[in-house]
């Protein structure tokens, strides 16, 4: 039996896969890749990620959510939108939300009042949270420990920090989303030295494709695009990293994906 492996984290409706999107699911089939979650990163993405996954039954799934980019325009109008969104079967997660306190496309003020109101939806759905923190840590964790207890577990996708980091969201009931980045073996140090301590049954896999392709990767595509079919790699730098055979990896990371976001064939 070959790879089953699910890609956590893949924006398969980003523009750069509009020509090939078909191509792109079946090269990552090939690969082991059968399952994806789409990632919604503000109202009209979660729409489409959820229409791509209506048409892949078995295949997609979707998270629906306001990124903290885009926060600033988070209001009643679109709670409500996303609530709805957020009923359907087949959109798994709220998400793409959290802090980013690097960029600040929105305040600081604006991006937690929409974190806390999507957590807030979460909590009312029984929704898994697809979690996004960058520069934040203090903040982040402060609001969620508000909601714990209240959640059914999220992840804190693109997980690239280390143990102190690692320990406080393991405390609050998340799951990993380790990527391509534990792949670079510059600005990966601490990840790498972190990802043999994730519990087993909190280990999840993603590309965040068409971003961060991994580093060490030969031959690269020449289009330097990420795509799920390179999932296997990243599941083999981890397995190395962390003493395990990349069946192992697969199968542990895909029996917790299921659980997570209580995946169905349907």
């Amino acid at each position: 039996m070959g790879l089953d492996l699910i890609d956590i984290g893949s924006n398969l409706t980003h523009d750069s896969f509009a020509a090939d999107r078909d191509s792109v699911m079946a090269r990552a089939a090939e690969a082991g890749v059968h399952r994806q979650v789409v990632t919604g990163a503000d109202l009209a993405g979660s729409r489409q990620a959820a229409a791509l996954a209506a048409l892949h039954p078995g295949r997609l799934w979707s998270t629906a959510g306001v990124h903290p980019h885009h926060a600033a325009s988070f209001a009643v109008a679109q709670r409500a939108a996303l609530y709805e969104l957020l009923t359907m079967d087949r959109v798994v997660a709220v998400g793409e939300c959290g802090l980013d306190y690097y960029r600040n496309f929105s305040t600081p003020a604006a991006q937690r009042a929409a974190f806390s109101a999507q957590l807030e939806i979460a909590a009312e759905l029984r929704k898994p949270v697809f979690l996004h923190q960058r520069d934040a840590h203090a903040d982040f964790t402060a609001i969620l420990r508000e909601f714990h207890g209240k959640l059914r577990g999220g992840v804190a996708h693109c997980f690239t920090a280390g143990d102190f980091e690692l320990d406080e969201y393991l405390t609050l009931g998340l799951h990993i989303g380790i990527t391509g980045w534990v792949c670079d073996e510059r600005r990966g140090q601490a990840l790498r030295a972190t990802v043999p301590r994730i519990p087993a049954d909190r280990l999840l896999l993603e590309t965040d494709a068409p971003y961060l392709l991994p580093r060490d990767l030969n031959p690269k595509p020449k289009s330097r695009r990420n795509e799920p079919r390179f999932l296997p790699h990243i599941a083999r730098v981890v397995g190395d990293l962390r003493g395990e055979s990349l069946a192992d990896v697969a199968e542990t990371s895909t029996r917790n994906a299921v659980a997570l976001f209580a995946l169905t064939d349907s």
